[in-house]
């Protein structure tokens, strides 16, 4: 019996030996993934999660130096809830950070992560204070300007010479509609504003000065998705004599056509990929291949937007571990180098950590398909204009 376990423990040290000299034992680092799982951010929450696990997916099986190991906290869509997150992940050994949805959760917790020297990547908030306060290990992919731009370019394809623009008080949709009223009224179209408080759920008494008295013929949405939804139920009772409804984030996804597919139609919103979804690029490819495997169904843009600041960071995890540096600065160094197209286009980090390229695309609900309009040079269909949800 002696002998047996003597041979077994050797079998077992021998074992162990050759795990620890063979190249086939990646390394493997930890990131953290904070995220509104829970609350009323939780749909897009979900949404980023999709994608970050899908780049963790495809970065695992195409390098095989270095592994990554993905750990989510729920941040219940409250910012009390994101700083202990990342704290949370950084005591779990998290080496950076993916995620963050909402620029009132993302700025406190990317704070947190400022102070404990984490980098920390992101596609879910637009405020611009989050790149404008100081934060020296903070990056993002998307910003306002990305999609000022195609609110403002779908406008004039349109033509519109009147809109009335509804958002939330929220300082991300406040500094969007206020922008966009700004450049519109520089163009000499007449934009009226009817701000509204979160927490509201009827808004049927905006939408009927919209109908009586601004007479415009284009609402603008600027809010997120149960504004979008009580909006527009409001809208098809009251029936304003509008040409179209635009919205911005998280509105042109195939998981609203299907949850509402009475309110829909025709509906203009942001968004990066057509549905169903069409890649021309290996990368594209393998993102897309990766998505269907993990999820059983078609990606859509918050998980594209998950994908690419997750292979991002990734990469520049790798970059500096082949250098010796990821503890020491050496991830967030690697990122402020990044250059480099993507599925959203051209990504290029400026000094505040701001994405240089950024220009989103617009789309809209068509029948069971979700179509780009705008750009030209993006564009998978025609728009139909005008056209109403009712």
């Amino acid at each position: 019996m002696k002998k047996i376990t003597m041979a077994a423990s050797i079998a077992v040290l021998m074992t162990a030996m050759v795990a620890t000299a063979s190249p086939a034992y990646a390394e493997e680092f930890i990131v953290g993934a904070q995220l509104p799982l829970t609350g009323t951010l939780a749909r897009v929450g979900a949404g980023m999660q999709e994608g970050v696990m899908v780049a963790a997916d495809v970065f695992n099986k195409s390098n095989g130096k270095h592994k990554v190991k993905i750990v989510t906290i729920d941040d219940e869509s409250a910012p009390a809830k994101a700083v202990a997150a990342v704290e949370k992940l950084a005591s779990d050994g998290a080496i950076a950070i993916t995620g963050g949805y909402g620029s009132n959760n993302i700025s406190p917790a990317s704070d947190a992560a400022n102070k404990l020297g984490l980098p920390y990547i992101t596609s879910g908030g637009v405020d611009d204070s989050l790149v404008n306060s100081g934060r020296k290990n903070f990056f993002r992919i998307n910003n306002t300007a990305g999609y000022e731009k195609a609110v403002l370019g779908t406008l004039a394809h349109m033509g519109a010479k009147s809109v009335s623009i509804v958002f939330s008080t929220k300082e991300a949709t406040s500094d969007l509609a206020s922008s966009v009223q700004k450049a519109l009224a520089g163009k000499g179209v007449k934009a009226t504003a009817h701000s509204f408080d979160p927490a509201i759920t009827d808004f049927k008494p905006i939408v009927n000065k919209i109908r009586l008295q601004d007479k415009s013929e284009v609402i603008l949405m600027v809010g997120y998705e149960n504004d979008y939804v009580g909006i527009l139920r409001a809208a098809r009772v009251l029936k304003p004599p509008v040409n179209a409804l635009i919205g911005v984030w998280s509105l042109a996804t195939p998981k609203m056509a299907a949850e509402f597919p009475d309110l829909m139609p025709n509906v203009y919103g942001t968004a990066l990929l057509p549905f169903p979804a069409t890649f021309d690029t290996a990368d594209g490819k393998a993102f897309a291949a990766a998505y269907k495997a993990l999820y059983k169904k078609e990606p859509d843009y918050l998980g594209q937007f998950g994908y690419v600041q997750s292979m991002l960071l990734f990469e520049a995890i790798a970059r500096a571990a082949d250098k010796g540096t990821v503890k020491k600065g050496g991830v967030a160094e690697e990122l402020r180098k990044t250059d480099r197209e993507t599925l959203i286009g051209r990504v290029q980090f400026g000094a505040n950590g701001d994405n240089l390229n950024f220009v989103h695309r617009m789309a809209q609900h068509q029948g069971k398909n979700i179509v780009i309009v705008w750009p030209a040079s993006n564009a998978t269909g025609k728009m139909i204009y005008p056209a109403k949800p009712w």
